[in-house]
């Protein structure tokens, strides 16, 4: 079966007025499966993932150079004509730690569509739902939609996050060390969700753990110093991979 590319990096070299981060990457981002970012810290994974939807507009001295497409209709969303606001619409993003808003359970998941100018109270009110089932969340909070957000566990918070990102219907989502800040049985809970939701939704993910990125993921990109040393199936790439560093670093003779 032919895979569809859903966004693809091309030669993206990103830095911070002087400092280099990132040096001419090219990896596709295939529809309806997971990719895992790897990598030792400081390696541009979490860069990379910004440049998605453009994160780094939000700070000064941020260049890119290169192009990220999206597809269908190869639109560089990194072009300066493009609204960075429509890009997050598009792509949507949860952080390593769960960052709900004060507001209710229902109130940070309809923010999205709200921002959007989307009024249709039923219509909200589905997408609310829909969300939350697809989070995996609606069983546990259907009843309390009105209190706040914050008084959820660890745990929840995170998938709250995730239904808050899912409202908007994005193309990909993007996953940041999202179980970093959790427990065993959460992160377990996380990783049976990126299974779930990959079936609606194209997934990145950088991930520190090496054994949650060979769950997870159909593909694997393994970064190390701003470049991309290698990229494939993460079947091959962890059991037979090509490059002499990525074997190092999942062997763990340096990290």
């Amino acid at each position: 079966m032919e895979l569809t590319v859903r966004a693809e990096v091309k030669n993206l070299k990103f830095s911070y007025g002087e400092k280099r981060v990132l040096n001419g990457v090219t990896l596709p981002i295939h529809e309806n499966r997971v990719t895992a970012l790897i990598g030792p810290s400081g390696c541009g994974k979490t860069t990379l993932l910004r440049c998605f939807n453009r994160m780094h507009d939000l700070y000064a001295n941020a260049n890119y150079d290169g192009e990220i497409l999206l597809h269908p209709g190869g639109i560089n969303i990194l072009g300066k004509e493009i609204d960075p606001m429509e890009v997050r619409m598009r792509i949507g993003m949860v952080f390593q730690k769960p960052n709900p808003f004060p507001k209710s359970i229902y109130e940070n998941v309809a923010y999205g569509l709200k921002v959007r100018g989307v009024k249709k109270k039923s219509f909200i009110e589905e997408r609310v739902e829909k969300s939350l089932q697809q989070a995996g969340l609606w069983e546990e909070v259907k009843d309390r939609l009105s209190s706040p957000a914050t008084a959820l566990s660890g745990g929840q918070q995170q998938r709250l996050c995730i239904a808050r990102a899912l409202a908007t219907e994005p193309e990909i989502l993007l996953l940041d060390e999202p179980t970093s800040a959790l427990d065993p049985i959460s992160t377990r809970h996380i990783e049976e969700l990126i299974q779930e939701l990959r079936k609606d939704v194209t997934i990145a993910i950088v991930t520190h753990s090496l054994h949650q990125a060979a769950r997870v993921s159909d593909y694997t990109a393994f970064m190390y110093l701003g470049d991309l040393v290698e990229f494939g199936a993460s079947d091959q790439v962890f059991t037979n991979p090509r490059d002499p560093k990525t074997e190092n670093y999942i062997t763990g003779r340096f990290g």
